[in-house]
């Protein structure tokens, strides 16, 4: 119908039109709602479920996901290692960008496997839930819950090629897009190795983002994994940056502790170990061959701790070499060990009398550094993400090791165990001067407007899953912040100054700080064991200083506060630092902005004939509130970096690093890299 016809249909034709219209699509979509039959039912082969959902295999399509594509091959050899088998891993990040894993393990079996009828090495690696993992004889202990890493790498890469040695023969396969195989097993011959596995990979940028490897997060990893194993040697090659790194500790996690404490002042040199193989009940399985027994499990523990000078602790916990960041049985134990020795030890020697208040376990806590590695056989975890270990039979092994060895310790080193002894009354004393502090900061509720604090300009909406909180610098830059922003969702919390450097300061001295008992108050959630994530006012918690030397040092500032005291904030990326532009660049009256010097000389090669003019801010306060909104603040334009925490053990040492009490490390570090500095703002 053209537009001429329409001129004569009348109003109440027209609706009827569209009336019939609505009935004949909604009669469509019930006749396609009705045909729900067996070709409706679409069932995933092979390994196409992980190509369709990769998240629920590796976390996510991003730089975690990709990482974890190569930390399931390393998972794999290291559970040979822990095996008893091997001690030698090598990897190798190539100049193409694969990443070669290469172990002297048993080499994956390349027999034909009974029941799927083509080589053992190929059911491993296209079969999801297919591999050693599921059966106790094959492996002691394992990294892997689900027996699926290996074939969800080879679901998610262009090609992977794997070689392997058994009895001084070598085998070949490989695979192409997602999983296919491309060539068949064959036999390549003799070798002078008599077993082992190599896989070599490459990710499928199809399905994964296109995000290089890490170097450093490699690094990380192998030097982790070599900590907790001490009889393994781990090799990183990366070809790209033409370097050969060997990570190798004897010493095992005494090495992890002198590596977290490096740039902490220690209370005394030794560090305090343990290891012990136990033979325990299962809390709640029995015995398959006898169903009125429990289930009998060997469980390996070890435990190494010294306390240094801070006010922090740092306390990590392993098992089967997987981080447990948010703890369980294992680290219950260990402070329930910790605690019962020293009450008891104090008690027996009068450092404390009869009616004193005991020591708690954050007293015990301040100041320690703390790995605990235990290896299970059946390991249950809470949840899915394996962070927290729930083996209930695990708490009184790890009580009983530790608690052994912190005994035998205290009574045979007293000057040490004396100068603990002062460190934790100390930490006592403080505690119970700051309880009414900290009384004095917590909420009534998440929105009881009565309780925030007046400098808080607050947002109008109560929901926290979109609201922001912005951290602002200097009362000049928040009041352009607070007219600038958009009320609904924006809060506005300015700062007067640099916050108290909470790494070196007595914890009554941090709760006495006006400034940081606003931001506990704005943020809701309480602080250290009572902080709770649920409760955060805000979604973001965004940091929005100066783009100078004094911005940068006011935001590691505040992230040692978030690190030391509210570290979930961190764990789950709610805390982002603002970028605020560096220039503001006019072209013939057209005003953009530059954030870095490259993107300011990108603006003057694009820039016509007319006149130019270029203005550096020095700060914040420098621009009004239509230029904040436009530049650091607009969703639509804004750039925020989110802080993440991909090892926190690393995470530690550099908050100790920045903002501890050893100058030296700090003034040889900033003498040696000084002349990298540019733009340096006096």
């Amino acid at each position: 119908m053209d537009n001429n016809e329409d001129k004569h249909i009348s109003d109440e034709e027209l609706i009827n039109r569209n009336m019939e219209l609505v009935v004949e699509e909604e009669q469509h979509m019930m006749n396609q709602a009705q045909e729900y039959n067996a070709s409706s039912i679409h069932v995933l082969k092979g390994l196409e479920a992980v190509r369709k959902r990769p998240g629920m295999y590796i976390g996510s399509t991003g730089v975690n996901g990709l990482h974890h594509m190569v930390w399931e091959i390393i998972d794999n050899s290291i559970d040979e290692i822990a095996s008893g088998y091997g001690n030698n891993i090598i990897v190798t990040l190539t100049k193409q960008g694969s990443i070669r894993v290469e172990d002297d393990g048993r080499g994956i079996p390349v027999e034909m496997h009974p029941e799927e009828g083509r080589p053992t090495v190929e059911v491993v690696l296209t079969v999801l839930h297919a591999g050693g993992k599921f059966d106790n004889n094959a492996y002691k202990t394992s990294g892997g819950l689900h027996g699926v890493g290996a074939s969800v790498t080879n679901a998610l890469s262009k090609w992977m090629k794997v070689w392997i040695a058994r009895n001084y023969t070598e085998y070949y396969i490989d695979f192409k897009d997602g999983g296919k195989v491309n060539t068949q097993l064959k036999e390549l011959g003799k070798t002078e190795k008599k077993s082992g596995t190599i896989v070599e990979f490459y990710p499928d940028f199809t399905v994964m983002e296109n995000e290089p490897f890490d170097h450093d997060r490699i690094v990380s990893r192998l030097k982790k994994i070599a900590y907790l194993n001490k009889t393994a040697t781990l090799v990183f090659i990366d070809e790209q940056m033409n370097t050969k790194d060997t990570y190798h500790y004897p010493e095992g996690i005494i090495s992890y502790i002198k590596d977290i404490n490096h740039d902490k002042n220690k209370l005394f040199d030794t560090v305090v170990y343990g290891a012990k193989e136990v033979n325990t009940k299962s809390a709640n399985r029995v015995d398959p061959n006898d169903p009125t027994k429990p289930l009998m499990y060997l469980i390996k523990v070890e435990v190494a701790f010294q306390y240094n000078q801070s006010y922090s602790s740092s306390l990590y916990t392993f098992c089967n070499n997987i981080d447990t960041a948010e703890g369980g049985t294992h680290e219950e134990g260990f402070k329930l060990g910790l605690v019962k020795v020293l009450n008891n030890y104090a008690l027996r020697n009068k450092f404390l009398k009869e009616n004193d208040e005991k020591y708690s376990k954050d007293d015990i806590l301040e100041g320690l550094a703390a790995i605990v590695s235990v290896k299970h056989p059946d390991p249950q975890y809470d949840g899915q993400t394996k962070q927290k270990l729930g083996n209930t039979e695990i708490r009184q092994v790890v009580n009983a090791v530790t608690s052994n060895i912190f005994e035998k310790f205290l009574n045979e080193n007293p000057q040490e165990a004396s100068l603990i002894i002062n460190k934790i009354n100390l930490a006592k004393e403080s505690r119970l001067k700051s309880q009414a502090a900290k009384e004095a900061v917590r909420r009534k509720s998440p929105f009881d407007s009565n309780s925030l604090p007046g400098k808080l300009a607050d947002c109008s909406t109560k929901d926290h899953t979109i609201s922001e909180l912005y951290i602002v610098e200097g009362d000049s830059a928040g009041g352009s912040a607070k007219l600038g922003r958009d009320r609904y969702y924006q809060a506005i919390l300015p700062l007067r100054g640099k916050i108290l450097n909470v790494e070196k300061a007595k914890i009554e001295r941090i709760f006495e700080s006006e400034e940081i008992n606003a931001m506990i108050t704005a943020i809701g959630a309480g602080v250290m064991t009572e902080f709770n994530i649920e409760k955060i006012r805000y979604d973001k918690i965004v940091i929005m200083t100066d783009a100078d030397v004094d911005g940068a040092h006011i935001r590691i500032l505040l992230l040692t506060f978030f690190f030391r005291y509210m570290k979930p904030l961190i764990e789950q990326g709610h805390v982002y630092a603002a970028v605020p532009p560096l220039y503001k660049f006019v072209n013939d009256k057209k005003i953009s902005y530059a954030y870095s010097d490259d993107e300011l000389e990108q603006l003057k090669k694009q820039a016509n004939n007319g006149k130019i003019d270029i203005q550096r801010y020095k700060g914040l306060g420098e621009m009004n509130p239509e230029q904040l909104w436009e530049t650091t603040m607009d969703p639509s334009v804004r750039k925020l970096y989110c802080f993440t925490i991909d090892d926190a053990i690393e995470a530690d040492k550099q908050f100790s690093f920045l903002m501890g009490d050893d100058v030296l490390p700090r003034k040889d570090f900033i003498s040696k890299n000084a002349k990298f500095v540019k733009n340096l703002d006096i």
